[in-house]
């Protein structure tokens, strides 16, 4: 994929009257790790967001249920790695009750309306974006800012998605200037590589969860406790 490299830097903090700059990072965190913090600090810096929401997700419909740890875990998880950063964590999905994306997109945008959302995903997940439920709607929702990863760059781009959003292709640089976002919208940013993978991770810890303090837990914003799995 053709795209700058972009580096952490300062985030904006100047009032946005037409909505706060907000990206959203979905997934199973299982486990969060250090590789989702840096792409998280550095797509914020890129696009000028003033903070990013991690979305635990409470179940992934395209990722088997084996080897998911419990929620409260992944979340305690998320918390640690999202400490003294821009990153606001938050199991909402579970309140809002939608499993897939498109209806949380759309949840969060009729929630939240003083908020300018970017959906942030993996070349990864873009190579296999045309099996999410109503793709083309998450794209006519937000934004999506998609970032590069080694060995995805093939896929990604002879994706049947790719394809579709291609047209609506944009630097980040005028995706940061833009007075107010609108949608359909592709974003590619491209960081320095990031080989740490929760896969690996799993790997190396099968029993990583059990590591983790899941007590007490407050949405960071929701503020609803989550309580962990007996």
């Amino acid at each position: 994929m053709a795209g700058a490299r972009h580096r952490p830097g300062p985030l904006l903090r100047a009032r946005h009257p037409r909505g706060v700059p907000t990206g959203l990072l979905g997934g199973s965190f299982n486990p969060a790790h250090g590789g989702h913090r840096r792409i998280t600090r550095c797509a914020a810096a890129a696009l000028g967001l003033d903070e990013v929401w991690w979305l635990v997700s409470p179940g992934n419909p395209l990722k088997p249920v084996a080897g998911m740890a419990p929620l409260a875990a992944r979340y305690a998880a998320a918390l640690v790695q999202g400490r003294r950063a821009p990153i606001r964590v938050t199991a909402i999905e579970r309140e809002l009750g939608t499993r897939f994306t498109v209806d949380t997109l759309r949840a969060l945008v009729r929630r939240y309306p003083r908020r300018r959302f970017v959906w942030l995903m993996g070349a990864d997940n873009l190579a296999q974006f045309h099996r999410w439920r109503d793709w083309r709607g998450i794209a006519r929702t937000v934004p999506i800012a998609v970032i590069a990863r080694p060995g995805y760059d093939g896929p990604a781009v002879a994706s049947p998605a790719m394809a579709w959003l291609s047209r609506f292709r944009r630097t980040a640089a005028s995706l940061h200037r833009r007075a107010e976002w609108s949608a359909p919208a592709l974003v590619i940013l491209r960081f320095d590589p990031d080989p740490r993978s929760a896969t690996a991770l799993r790997q190396a810890d099968p029993d990583w969860a059990r590591h983790v303090s899941a007590r007490s837990l407050r949405d960071r914003l929701t503020l609803r406790l989550i309580e962990p799995q007996p």
